[in-house]
């Protein structure tokens, strides 16, 4: 039986989970209340066929490398997958971006050392760079029924999402017979974060949000500092090399999907979650 140890079962991850549970595969997952059981995460490690970490780095570095890294790399598991971030390659102006772009240069430095840590920790290991992430109870149509989606006037800025399906189909199609390396993970439409907010607003049938500055919007320091970078992620490595296609190929089409789960005929993210890089 093939198996699974997966690190920080959050949002994204648990998805994951649960499709290779739905596989048969035995699951495993470590938390924050597990990540310090030493001897059980080693023994997980030395159990599992496929490793997978969605943990971020905190101000100390990447808590797993530091705690798990050593068993990781010595570990014999023949899939290695690390969650990683598009905000590793920080601001382009709005040019398009992929895997062989420069990356440190932006404000994520942490998950840049994470990024890179990983990829040189074991010849199996897959690194997914992923932009904002949006899907079911995180997304622009829920900020907008809670009244704190935002339009700003920022003209040419210009973000990329995937829905968190569509990761669990670029993970799964990695899994299923993706080679070793570094994948952008995006759908095939970047747009100002206007547009997005916009449409979600017409798939409610409520007035947009007004246009502001950076200022009137007052928004927290994590929330602004999403708009000091502008770029376009291209994931036509990954079309190339897992065959993978996304279900939601740009935010029209995610966007009408979720509005229809959350319609009364069948039974509901900030700009710093829909279009930026937060797992």
């Amino acid at each position: 039986m093939s198996s699974i140890l997966i690190f920080g079962p959050g949002y994204t991850a648990s998805r994951i989970a649960a499709a290779l549970n739905a596989r048969g595969w035995r699951v495993t997952t470590v938390g924050r209340s597990t990540i310090d059981d030493d001897a059980a995460v080693a023994s997980a490690i030395a159990q599992a066929t496929h490793i997978l970490s969605s943990v971020p780095p905190d101000s100390a570095g990447d808590p797993v490398l530091a705690r798990h890294g050593s068993a990781i790399a010595a570990s014999d598991a023949r899939w290695i997958g690390y969650l990683s971030s598009s905000g590793v390659y920080g601001d382009t102006g709005g040019a398009w971006v992929d895997e062989s772009a420069p990356v440190g240069g932006g404000r994520r430095s942490a998950r840049t050392e994470a990024d890179l840590a990983w990829q040189a920790l074991h010849r199996q290991v897959r690194v997914f760079r992923l932009p904002g992430i949006y899907g079911p109870g995180r997304s622009p149509l829920d900020r907008v029924r809670e009244g704190k989606a935002h339009r700003i006037d920022l003209p040419g800025q210009v973000f990329s999402r995937i829905h968190v399906d569509d990761i669990v189909g670029g993970v799964l199609a990695s899994v299923d017979r993706g080679p070793a390396g570094v994948f952008n993970i995006a759908d095939d439409r970047p747009v100002p974060q206007n547009e997005v907010i916009a449409c979600a607003s017409a798939l409610l049938g409520v007035a947009p949000p007004p246009l502001l500055t950076l200022a009137e919007a007052k928004l927290s320091p994590a929330a602004a500092a999403f708009y000091a970078e502008n770029r376009r992620v291209s994931a036509g490595k990954a079309h190339r090399l897992l065959g993978w296609r996304p279900l939601y190929p740009d935010y029209r089409a995610g966007l009408a999907a979720l509005n229809a789960m959350t319609s009364p005929t069948s039974a509901s993210a900030d700009p710093a979650t829909a279009g930026s890089d937060h797992r």
